[in-house]
């Protein structure tokens, strides 16, 4: 069978299935990527690539309602040079797996009217309630729900075009309509508990040269970009209040200085800055170690000598890093937001604060450090709700598996 995996970021959440596809010999599989993205990651093994560029800006003249529609047309049209590309090679794809955000899916019907199609459908944008509105630090108005639900019109189009849907949780389902979601597969794209485990030597070393280990009263705290999306002003905001309290208390904090989501802030370059000037002067800078983004690697090796990771998230999509920390047997405290709600049972595999209350985000980290010992068992039971319900071999995967069977053997009931 030929299979084709549709993905700006060079397969993204298809990484785990497009590797393991490859491997088979009955499969030819191809991955369609932006060129610049596809060049810095390797591809696994098997997986042939090809590159897409986008050949023009938006227009200036655009709505800026239509902005983002207007790109991902582009980037629609990319793609199919792409696959135009391929039909000369020869490859014709009897199943597509495209993510449905980015305009890569939209005309993919048109080129393979006969192909089974999945697009994955990450996040369905609500104006209010959901990311946006959430935050009365960041007040919305019409125009800004207008954008989003203008921004949604690429996924209404996309579905048009696609056999099934494919989210990665309960709640990311949830947010499409009614009509969609039945036809919504819902599989998460694994956690390798091989990979990410407890190691009691494991040792991590900053930037600096500070060697850390399972001894020292370590905080982690994880964001792609540093950003309110992610509680990282809440943080930072109870960081002096926990500093006074525990004063061997070493925070590392890992992530990137841009925006993932949300805009910037006023004032500040990145919110790092933002929030350093508004509370730098009540912390000890000498323990918080800001470590940019990590080797995955290293990466582990923070969350395995942790002594309390923190996970704060606005209504939206459900960060790998939450799930990784409980695999890796961290002490968990989250917000008690969903998607987290979908995974974390207050004092049976984690713990759980309001996501604006700063009190009892403070209290529960001091109490965990103070007496880890009485939260020990939390370790041991979040890991164990990854290996039950989010282990990439034993349950994701094979569920991923048995839908492409299915998708390319009969008609699928989702």
């Amino acid at each position: 069978m030929h299979i084709l995996f549709v993905h700006q970021n060079s397969l993204g959440q298809f990484t785990h299935l497009a590797a393991y596809l490859a491997q088979q010999p009955e499969h030819v599989v191809v991955s369609i990527a932006q060129k610049e993205n596809m060049e810095r990651k390797p591809s696994p093994a098997g997986v042939q690539r090809v590159g897409y560029q986008i050949n023009r800006a938006r227009s200036a003249q655009t709505h800026k309602y239509l902005w983002g529609t207007e790109e991902h047309i582009l980037r629609g049209q990319a793609v199919v040079r792409a696959c135009l590309e391929l039909r000369q090679r020869g490859f014709e794809p009897q199943l597509i797996i495209a993510h449905a955000g980015w305009g890569e899916a939209l005309y993919l019907r048109d080129i393979y009217p006969k192909a089974k199609i999945v697009g994955y459908f990450e996040f369905f944008y609500h104006a209010v309630g959901k990311d946006v509105g959430f935050d009365p630090e960041f007040p919305t108005d019409f125009d800004r729900r207008f954008l989003l639900r203008t921004r949604n019109a690429t996924q209404l189009m996309t579905w048009t075009g696609v056999d099934y849907g494919w989210s990665p949780t309960q709640w990311q389902r949830s947010l499409f309509p009614a009509e969609f979601q039945q036809r919504i597969k819902v599989i998460h794209e694994g956690i390798n508990t091989d990979i990410v485990k407890p190691n009691p030597e494991a040792v991590f070393t900053t930037p600096d040269g500070i060697t850390l280990t399972q001894q020292d009263e370590v905080i982690t705290f994880v964001n792609r970009n540093l950003e309110p999306y992610r509680g990282f002003h809440v943080f930072m905001r109870a960081l002096p209040e926990i500093q006074r309290q525990r004063p061997k208390a070493i925070t590392v904090i890992i992530g990137s200085e841009s925006v993932s989501y949300g805009a910037p802030p006023k004032g500040a370059a990145n919110w790092k800055e933002a929030l350093l000037q508004e509370v730098g002067a009540q912390l000890d800078m000498s323990r918080i170690h800001f470590v940019g983004s990590l080797p995955y690697q290293h990466y582990l090796q923070a969350l395995q000598i942790s002594k309390i990771h923190l996970y704060l998230t606005y209504p939206f999509v459900l960060s790998w890093s939450m799930l990784e920390s409980m695999a890796a047997g961290c002490i968990l405290l989250a917000s008690s937001t969903p998607p987290v709600l979908e995974v974390i049972e207050h004092g049976k595999n984690g713990l759980l604060c309001g996501f604006f209350d700063k009190d009892s985000l403070i209290t529960q980290v001091v109490d965990v450090l103070a007496q880890p010992q009485r939260y020990d068992y939390l370790r041991a039971a979040a890991r164990q709700t990854i290996i039950q319900h989010y282990d990439l071999k034993t349950v994701c995967m094979p569920q991923q598996l048995a839908f492409v069977q299915q998708l390319l053997t009969q008609e699928t009931n989702v």
